[in-house]
C-alpha cells in the first residue's frame, strides 16, 4: 500500500468521523512530507523516519508498513469503525454533486483544490464552493473583491481538473430584513446561491417567516440552507420558528430547493418539516456542508433521511449533471 495515501485515508476518516483537527493535520502534514522525502526507503530501512519534520512514532508505523504493503493497523481500526447508514444507500449512488462545500477562504480547513480533490474520488461529477458572505465575519466572510479573486481561482482550477467541475457560489446569509448579504450583480455569476440564516435566530416567528420569504424569492437564490438553524447532540441549540408551510409555499413557487442538511450535528430540517416540504412539492438539495474534506461522505446521512422520508429523487437537484442543475438555474432566475 501507499504511504502517502494510507496517511490520506486516516486523515479523510478521522475528518468524517469528527475527530480533533490537530489529528487530522498531523496525517495530512506527514503525507506531505512523505510525498516530498526522496530518500524514503534508506530512512525507512535505518528507522530514522521520525528525523523527519512532523513523522512521530504514530505516523512512522503507518508509513513503514504501508511501504511494506500492508494495511496500517491504525488504518484497519478506522476502516472497521465507519458508520455507512443502511438507508438512502441507492439515493447516494445517484447524487452526482455536492451544493453546499466550504473551504479555507472562510471558515473550512482545507484549500480548494482538495476539497474538489476529494469530491472527485468519491466519485462526484461536480461540487459547488460556497464560502460564507461577509458578515458572517466569525467564519472570515468573503468580501465582494475576495469572492471575485475566488472565482478566478476557480477558472484556473477547473481547467486542470477537467471533466470534474468546480461550480462557483456562495452560502449567502439571509440579513434580519430578508435581504442578502453579497453585492447583487456579483450573485448573479455565481453558478449557484445558498442563503442560510446565521444571526437572530431566535426572532419571533412572523418576522422570521418574512425574512425567509423574502430571501427565497429573490431570483438569484437556488436553496435554502439549514432552513431551522439547530443543533443537536452535545452542542444543542433550539430550532428557529417560523411559519414552515408558508416559507415551504414560498420555496416552491420560487423554485428554490430546500436543503436536506448532512452534517450530523445539524440534520436539518427536522423530519416533521422535510414531510411537509416534500408534500409541499418543494425541490431538495442533499449537501455534506463539509468543512474538510473527509466531512464531503456525511452525504450519506442526509440520503437515509431523505428515503426514510420518502423525498422523490427526481426533486433531489445535486442528482442532476452540473449542465442540467444550471439549466435548472437560469429558468429560475427568468422566472
Amino acid at each position: 500500500m501507499d504511504a502517502v495515501r494510507a496517511l490520506r485515508e486516516i486523515a479523510f476518516r478521522l475528518e468524517r468521523a469528527g475527530a480533533p483537527t490537530y489529528r487530522v493535520r498531523a496525517f495530512r502534514r506527514a503525507a506531505a512530507v512523505v510525498d516530498d522525502c526522496a530518500d524514503l526507503d534508506e530512512r525507512i530501512a535505518a528507522n530514522r523516519l521520525t528525523e523527519l519534520p512532523g513523522i512521530g512514532g504514530t505516523t512512522a508505523g503507518v508509513i513503514a508498513a504501508a511501504h511494506r504493503g500492508e494495511v496500517p493497523g491504525y488504518l484497519a481500526r478506522l476502516r472497521s469503525e465507519v458508520d455507512v447508514p443502511e438507508r438512502g444507500r441507492e439515493l447516494r449512488v445517484a447524487l452526482r454533486g455536492d451544493c453546499h462545500t466550504h473551504s479555507d477562504w472562510s471558515d473550512g480547513g482545507s484549500p480548494i483544490a482538495e476539497m474538489a480533490a476529494t469530491a472527485r474520488e468519491l466519485g462526484h461529477e461536480w461540487m459547488v464552493l460556497t464560502d460564507h458572505s461577509p458578515r458572517l465575519t466569525i467564519a472570515r466572510g468573503l468580501s465582494a473583491d475576495r469572492l471575485r479573486h475566488q472565482l478566478d481561482v476557480v477558472a484556473e482550477l477547473n481547467q486542470r481538473l477537467a471533466p470534474f467541475r468546480i461550480l462557483t457560489g456562495i452560502e449567502v446569509d439571509i440579513l434580519a430584513d430578508g435581504s442578502l448579504d453579497q453585492e447583487e450583480d456579483l450573485l448573479a455569476q455565481l453558478d449557484l446561491v445558498v442563503a442560510s440564516v446565521h444571526s437572530e435566530l431566535r426572532m419571533p416567528a412572523p418576522q422570521m417567516t418574512r425574512r425567509m420569504c423574502a430571501a427565497v424569492a429573490n431570483p438569484h437564490v437556488d436553496v435554502l440552507g439549514h432552513c431551522t438553524g439547530r443543533l443537536i447532540g452535545g452542542k444543542r441549540r433550539p430550532p428557529s420558528t417560523f411559519d414552515a408551510e408558508e416559507v415551504f409555499s414560498a420555496c416552491r413557487d420560487n423554485g428554490v430547493a430546500v436543503e436536506i442538511n448532512s452534517r450530523p450535528e445539524r440534520l436539518d430540517p427536522p423530519r416533521e418539516l422535510l414531510r411537509l416540504a416534500r408534500d409541499t412539492g418543494c425541490l431538495f438539495s442533499i449537501d455534506s456542508d463539509a468543512h474538510a474534506p473527509g466531512q464531503l461522505d456525511w452525504l450519506g446521512y442526509g440520503c437515509a433521511r431523505a428515503e426514510e422520508c420518502e423525498v422523490p429523487a427526481d426533486r433531489v437537484i445535486n442528482t442532476r449533471t452540473a449542465e442540467d442543475l444550471l439549466r435548472g438555474r437560469r429558468g429560475h432566475r427568468a422566472s
